[in-house]
């Protein structure tokens, strides 16, 4: 039991704890609708993308977050701009942008005298090193995710099955696309600083994507991601504290291992009751 209870002993435990179940309400409740709508591409390309602007807020010595804001509301004009604009598919748009963010990026920080120290710190999170501030932000981030998807719950939902039908609806399609990406950057500019850039994007899709294969309802594969997400980075800071080994990669990585051994299970089940 000690090796359960004696690592949230330590504040700076409790409040890795805390930032990470609020980061994991945030990005559940965003990516529940990101896996139901498939924007998955769109939500790993943000998670890169906002990389430039953490690297000049962070060269500058302004808030990061203001930074990741900037880069990634440029990068969602831009991939509009471009598709509306020429022939190519928005994905390609995505791809484009997502290396070209991620590459300015990585110049940018390499104009730091300590490059090496800075980039791991920025793609891979200081969960460990959290404060109360951070904590603080991170819970408005997931009170503004939960009140968004629930005042544009139907939008969204009639949206992610039929744009067309949404319009004659009357439910503003275009609106529902603005809030929508509005609550995949909130999910990333917020959620960077638990795990990083690199790794926020497995809390954003893993969880919800493991809900998916054992809910049904909206409603159930939220409050189904944002448990498993839950489990994952309390296991992850445990494992971290008593192995000395990264606790965003280990929270991210369990997610993913969460999600393939729920895969295996359901694979299993359906195989017997076929039999």
């Amino acid at each position: 039991m000690d090796w359960l209870t004696d690592p949230f002993t330590n504040q700076f435990m409790i409040r890795a704890l805390l930032a990470g179940i609020f980061a994991v309400i945030t990005t559940s409740v965003v990516g529940s609708w990101v896996i139901i709508r498939g924007l998955s591409f769109m939500g790993d390309a943000l998670a890169h993308g906002v990389l430039p602007g953490i690297a000049i807020a962070f060269l500058l010595d302004i808030n990061l977050l203001v930074g990741a804001a900037a880069a990634a509301g440029v990068m969602i004009v831009a991939i509009s701009v471009i598709h509306r604009t020429t022939r190519l598919t928005e994905d390609t748009s995505i791809g484009l942008l997502f290396v070209g963010m991620l590459a300015l990026g990585v110049i940018i920080i390499s104009r730091s005298g300590s490059f090496a120290v800075d980039l791991v710190a920025i793609l891979f999170g200081d969960v460990l090193g959290t404060s109360m501030g951070d904590v603080i932000v991170q819970a408005g981030a997931a009170v503004f995710a939960v009140v968004g998807v629930t005042v544009f719950a139907r939008p969204l939902m009639a949206l992610s099955f039929n744009e067309q039908k949404a319009e004659v609806l009357g439910m503003n399609p275009r609106l529902s696309n603005v809030v929508m990406m509005g609550l995949i950057t909130l999910a990333v500019v917020t959620s960077f600083r638990t795990v990083g850039t690199m790794l926020v994007f497995g809390l954003l899709v893993a969880p919800p994507a493991t809900a998916s294969l054992v809910a049904r309802r909206v409603p159930v594969m939220i409050m189904a991601s944002a448990a498993i997400g839950m489990l994952a980075v309390v296991s992850g800071l445990l494992l971290s504290f008593h192995f000395d080994i990264s606790a965003g990669a280990t929270m991210s990585g369990l997610a993913v291992v969460f999600f393939f051994v729920t895969l295996g299970i359901t694979q299993l089940k359906g195989r017997v009751s076929v039999h």
